[in-house]
């Protein structure tokens, strides 16, 4: 039977140029033995059983021993029932008989039956999922355990369409992040001067990678895994989605599976609350589109504007925005004639920002961040926010790039705007940089390091980034 492993349901051979894409062939064995696995067979009791529980059916025996269900169920493979357990009375086993002898499971029901991880609407499908379960993986286990050694993933399907399309390189407009030096300068009398030697950081990437979103998924109609080519077998909850994606494989196989998820603006359903790297794959932009549309159209009316970023649009208005870039997306209009008031743009900034569910600096780096802003030393302060600013994801730390960059040019309005560094760190600090474990009084402890971090990356931006 492994020979029909090559064999094919659909598909011919494939191109790697996306122009030429067919399917790919998909490999039947898998699908073969799921054909030919056991069919459940209910061995109803002959009695009515007045203790049956009211989400059992004619399947239960009662209190039975393991001896006597083994004989009952004696010869008919597939055949199965439900008994009450003798050493542990008020409990609830599957007795299974398959590969001719009886196996028994603790059943439990909380709405659905399951007996492990998978849960079903009723025992016939729990029934008919273990079999063809147990089928495949009893005469398939060496071919399971070696059918992701030559997978299809890199060459067809998926990755090849994806080449082609939405390869995102951002050659354009994206400032690779620049591993620095702090050096004092003795000629210069200022306390701190920064001579910049820059080299290239091999290990920053000119696009972004994105893991994959899997979530366990229950397929309608046969499936098969789009890593590994092979059939997705069982009745529910076969493999897993990329929610962001769509990529169907192999709960095994995603394991194996690149991170290069190219997010499907379909599957987008708002810009607001979106994962970062998330949004920009899906939209390929280099940063947040509510980023640069905001930025933009505040330097444009608002660096006059007297406490820029620090007074408060109205609520309302800032919802109204939130709902229009949701909606509509680039092309939402929040023009002065739409919204005059730019502390209201400002404020959908802030609130995009705040909201976002990894921060700008992600949790893992959060502590490094605030570790560095209490080194007493100033040099070496920026050396280690530098060397914080290098881990961050690509996306993020493009995107902080670029507003550190607008801050900067908002301090330069300082007379008007009264808005410096400084106070512009104590309304960002805690926008741009949340604790993981969002402990108030931990964001309360570090407000101060959050200030003096984001003050920083302002007034050193030229050499940070």
């Amino acid at each position: 039977m492994a020979a029909s492993s090559n064999s094919s349901l659909s598909g011919s051979s494939v191109s790697s140029d996306p122009e030429d894409y067919q399917p790919p062939i998909w490999k039947s064995y898998l699908y073969q033995l799921q054909q030919e696995a056991p069919r459940p067979k209910r061995l109803t009791c002959p009695q009515e059983m007045e203790n049956r529980p009211k989400y059992y059916g004619r399947e239960f025996h009662g209190m039975l021993s393991r001896e006597y269900a083994d004989e009952l169920l004696a010869g008919a493979e597939g055949a199965y029932l439900i008994r009450e357990s003798q050493r542990q009375p008020g409990t609830h086993t599957l007795a299974l008989r398959f590969g001719h002898q009886t196996l028994n499971y603790r059943l439990f029901y909380d709405g659905k039956h399951f007996v492990g991880e998978k849960r079903f609407e009723s025992v016939h499908d729990l029934v008919t999922d273990a079999l063809i379960t147990l089928y495949i993986e009893t005469k398939a286990a060496e071919y399971i355990a070696k059918m992701t050694t030559n997978p299809i993933y890199e060459h067809l399907g998926y990755t090849s369409l994806l080449k082609g399309k939405m390869v995102h390189r951002l050659s354009r407009g994206h400032t690779e992040p620049r591993r620095v030096t702090f050096q004092r300068d003795e000629k210069i009398s200022s306390p701190l001067v920064r001579r910049s030697a820059l080299k290239e950081t091999p290990e920053k990437q000119c696009f972004y990678e994105k893991i994959h979103n899997f979530k366990v998924h229950t397929f309608r109609g046969p499936h098969w895994c789009e890593y590994c080519a092979n059939f997705m077998w069982g009745l529910i909850a076969q493999g897993v989605r990329c929610s962001d994606c769509g990529l169907n494989v192999h709960k095994q196989c995603s394991k194996l599976v690149p991170s290069d998820c190219q997010p499907d603006l379909r599957r987008i359903k708002k810009v607001y609350s979106c994962d970062l790297t998330t949004l920009v794959k899906a939209h390929n932009t280099t940063r947040p589109m509510v980023v640069d549309i905001c930025i933009r159209e505040i330097e444009l009316r608002g660096m006059q504007s007297e406490g820029l970023y620090r007074v408060s649009g109205f609520s309302e208005h800032i919802e109204e925005v939130r709902l229009a870039f949701d909606r509509e997306g680039e092309k939402a209009d929040i023009s002065a004639s739409a919204y005059a008031d730019i502390n209201i743009i400002a404020g959908a900034l802030k609130l995009y920002l705040r909201d976002l569910p990894i921060p700008i600096i992600t949790f893992d780096l959060y502590s490094k961040f605030i570790q560095a802003a209490k080194i007493p030393n100033a040099e070496s302060r920026l050396e280690a926010i530098h060397e914080s600013l290098l881990q961050l994801p690509p996306a993020h730390y493009e995107t902080l790039r670029y507003l550190m960059a607008h801050l900067k040019r908002v301090t330069q309005f300082e007379k008007d705007n009264l808005m410096n560094a400084d106070n512009l760190g104590i309304v960002y600090g805690p926008t741009l940089m949340q604790p993981p474990e969002q402990n108030a009084l931990t964001t309360l402890n570090d407000m101060r390091q959050q200030k003096l971090v984001v003050q920083l990356m302002i007034e050193h931006e030229d050499v940070l980034f």
